[in-house]
C-alpha cells in the first residue's frame, strides 16, 4: 500500500483507507462477525487508517473497531474519530465540557487512553468561525485526551475557513467524479498550509460502484431509501446529492473510461487518488469482498489525462448544474 504524509499528524498512512459507517448503521444490517472481518480484510490487505464517529450506530461503529484493535494490537493502525452529531445541531453545543464528555465515550467504546485524531462532525458552518472552538479543541490536545483535531465539513467555504486554523490537521470532505468543486480552491488550500485531505463519499454512496440501474432498490434502514430529499442529515451525503437516474447515466458514459481489468468501483477511487493534495480515501465495505476491490485501486496505475479530462466532460454536462454551486 502506497503512503501519504499526515503533516500535522506526524503520521504516514495508506493511501487507500476505510470509512466506517457501514459497521455502525445507516446502510443496511452488517452483523459483528462480518464488521470484524471486513476490518480485517482491509488491514491484510494493506490499509492502515480507519474513520469511524460516535454517532454510527450510536457508539457500535467504535465498539466493533475498539474490538478489533484488542485483537490486533500491533497493526500500526490510525483511527480517526467523529463528534458533535448526538446532539442537537446548535453552536452552542460546541463547548469544552461537551467536548471532553464526547471524547471520554470515544475512548471508552475504543478502548484507548488518547484518540489519534478527532474530528468536528459536520457542525452548524458558524462553528468553524468560532475561536473559542478551536481554542478548546486545543484544551483537549494539551489534556492528552487526543493527539490531534480536524473537521468534517458539507461545503467548500467551510473547508477553506479550517485550513486557515494553525491546529486543524485535517479537512474531511465529499470528493468524487461527481463532486470536483473542491479541486479548485479547497486541495490546493491544504497541501500549502500541511492540512491532510480525508476524501470521503468516494463512491457516491454506491452509484460509482456501476452495479446500480434504475431497478435497484434500498431497505428501509438505508439512508440511499430515507434520506433522498434530506430528511435525516445533509442531502448531499446520499448519492454527493446527485438526483440517482442523472447519476445512472453519468456512470454509463463513465464506464468506457474504466481501465481493462479494474471496476468501476476500482476507477472511481483511483481517481480521487490521482487528485493533488488527496491523503487517504475513505471508501466503505459491507461485505470483505468489497474491502478487498477497494485496496486493489492502489495497484492501479494514475489514469491518464484524456482520462482525467473524460471524467471533467461527464461532471460538466450532468452533473455540475446539480451541486457545483451547492456545497
Amino acid at each position: 500500500m502506497k503512503k501519504r504524509s499526515f503533516p500535522r499528524l506526524g503520521r504516514e498512512v495508506g493511501v487507500v483507507g476505510l470509512g466506517a459507517w457501514q459497521l455502525g448503521a445507516d446502510w443496511g444490517n452488517v452483523s459483528e462477525d462480518d464488521a470484524l472481518e471486513i476490518l480485517a480484510t482491509a488491514v491484510d490487505g494493506g490499509v492502515t487508517f480507519l474513520d469511524t464517529a460516535d454517532v454510527y450506530g450510536d457508539g457500535r461503529s467504535e465498539q466493533l473497531i475498539g474490538r478489533f484493535l484488542r485483537e490486533r494490537p500491533n497493526a500500526g493502525l490510525t483511527v480517526a474519530t467523529k463528534m458533535g452529531r448526538r446532539v442537537p445541531q446548535t453552536p452552542e453545543a460546541y463547548t469544552l465540557d461537551n467536548f471532553r464528555a464526547w471524547t471520554d465515550r470515544s475512548r471508552t467504546n475504543l478502548g484507548v487512553d488518547r484518540l489519534d485524531l478527532v474530528q468536528l462532525h459536520c457542525p452548524p458552518t458558524v462553528v468553524f468561525s468560532t475561536d473559542a472552538v478551536y481554542d478548546d479543541l486545543d484544551t483537549l490536545v494539551e489534556e492528552k485526551r487526543i493527539s490531534a483535531y480536524g473537521v468534517s465539513v458539507e461545503t467548500c467555504d467551510e473547508a477553506l475557513a479550517a485550513i486557515a486554523r494553525p491546529g486543524v490537521a485535517s479537512v474531511q470532505i465529499i470528493l468524487n467524479a461527481f463532486r470536483l468543486k473542491p479541486l479548485e480552491q479547497v486541495l490546493p488550500a491544504a497541501e500549502a498550509a500541511g492540512v491532510g485531505i480525508i476524501a470521503r463519499v468516494p463512491l457516491a454512496s454506491g452509484l460509482l460502484s456501476g452495479k446500480y440501474d434504475e431497478r435497484t432498490t434500498f431497505g428501509a434502514d438505508d439512508h440511499r431509501n430515507y434520506n433522498r430529499q434530506g430528511q435525516a442529515f445533509d442531502v448531499g451525503e446520499t448519492f454527493s446529492g446527485v438526483d440517482f437516474s442523472v447519476g445512472l447515466e453519468a456512470v454509463r458514459r463513465l464506464l468506457p473510461l474504466v481501465p481493462v481489468g479494474a471496476t468501476m468501483a476500482q476507477f472511481a477511487l483511483r481517481w480521487v487518488i490521482d487528485q493533488q493534495g488527496v491523503t487517504v480515501v475513505i471508501p466503505g465495505a459491507r461485505n470483505p469482498a468489497q474491502a478487498l476491490g477497494n485496496v486493489a485501486a492502489n495497484d492501479l496505475a494514475p489514469l491518464p489525462a484524456e482520462t482525467l479530462a473524460g471524467v471533467n466532460a461527464v461532471y460538466d454536462d450532468l452533473i455540475r448544474p446539480q451541486v457545483h454551486d451547492r456545497w
